[in-house]
């Protein structure tokens, strides 16, 4: 007799739980899940009361596990991953020549795609899928081999396979400081400055770049802010501000005259970039020949 239909809990309810469990946030979830917030709440106290306990306290707008939904989400969690590994390497032996590369966005648009038809030649017989997120390792759910993030974001039980160094400097237009270059950081501060504001935050942004130089943000300083790295550039490009470039994502701009560098000042940060590898993609001859062109790219490039 078959009784997993009477011990099990509603399923169409572990993803949103899962989701907010980890998140600690039902319209974080819902953001994630491309439902509404709502539907979220319903389903998990759809799920509380098909089990009988309370697994959020819930506290204005804030949640946050009880010690029943802690247990519950380490098990939901690790059988929904094991089920996604699964379906990954099924997925992958139907498409053996296929593999996945998961990058944030502005490193796909920027630094990977001018480079991508130099994998069609050298591999040809490979088909390589480009996906892209701008969040975490831990927060994507879907399906990669590969991974190109920027360094000290949350990786999970993904494995390290090796790191590539940046380097950071101001950028802006040619025209916003009337050819007024190089600049010293004093008379930087007069300008916009344009920030990238992201969660987690990103590697290093206008207040911890000052303070390797012994300063900070002026107080009065004007400012501007954008949730996307591209549009950001962007409003470097039209003339909106002065922008924090990565020599990786701004070089090619650059390159074009479409951006400058105001002031010699730059940060250089060894690790800069972390490669990472599918916990579950095993070892396949696809994956070595993709880790081992990012590697030379990388390398090529510092």
């Amino acid at each position: 007799m078959n009784t997993l239909g009477k011990t099990l809990p509603p399923l169409a309810s572990l993803l949103p739980f899962e989701a907010a469990a980890r998140l600690c946030s039902f319209s974080r979830a819902a953001d994630e899940l491309h439902i509404t917030q709502a539907a979220v709440s319903r389903q998990i106290r759809g799920l509380e009361d098909n089990l009988g306990v309370k697994l959020f306290y819930r506290r204005n707008r804030a949640v946050s596990l009880t010690q029943e939904g802690r247990d519950l989400a380490r098990v939901v969690s690790d059988a929904l991953h094991s089920i996604g590994d699964s379906a990954a390497l099924l997925r992958a032996a139907q498409r053996s020549d296929r593999v996945v590369l998961l990058c944030q966005l502005c490193e796909a648009f920027y630094w990977l795609m001018p480079r991508l038809s130099s994998f069609h030649q050298q591999y040809p017989h490979l088909d390589i899928q480009v996906v892209t997120s701008t969040r975490p390792l831990t927060e994507f759910s879907a399906h990669f081999d590969v991974a190109l993030q920027s360094s000290r974001r949350p990786s999970g039980a993904h494995p390290l396979m090796f790191t590539a160094a940046d380097e950071v400097f101001p950028v802006c237009s040619p025209a916003y400081f009337d050819a007024r270059q190089p600049l010293s950081l004093t008379e930087l501060q007069s300008a916009t400055f344009l920030h990238h504001s992201s969660q987690p935050p990103h590697l290093m942004e206008w207040d911890s770049w000052l303070q390797v130089f012994g300063q900070a943000v002026a107080a009065n300083a004007r400012s501007a802010t954008f949730d996307s790295y591209p549009l950001m550039l962007q409003a470097a490009v039209e003339g909106h501000g002065v922008a924090m470039g990565w020599r990786r994502t701004a070089s090619r701009l650059i390159e074009s005259g479409a951006l400058v560098r105001p002031c010699v000042e730059s940060v250089h940060l060894p690790e800069a970039i972390s490669i990472y590898r599918h916990q579950g993609a095993g070892d396949r001859p696809e994956i070595a020949a993709l880790l081992g062109w990012l590697q030379e790219q990388l390398k090529g490039d510092s």
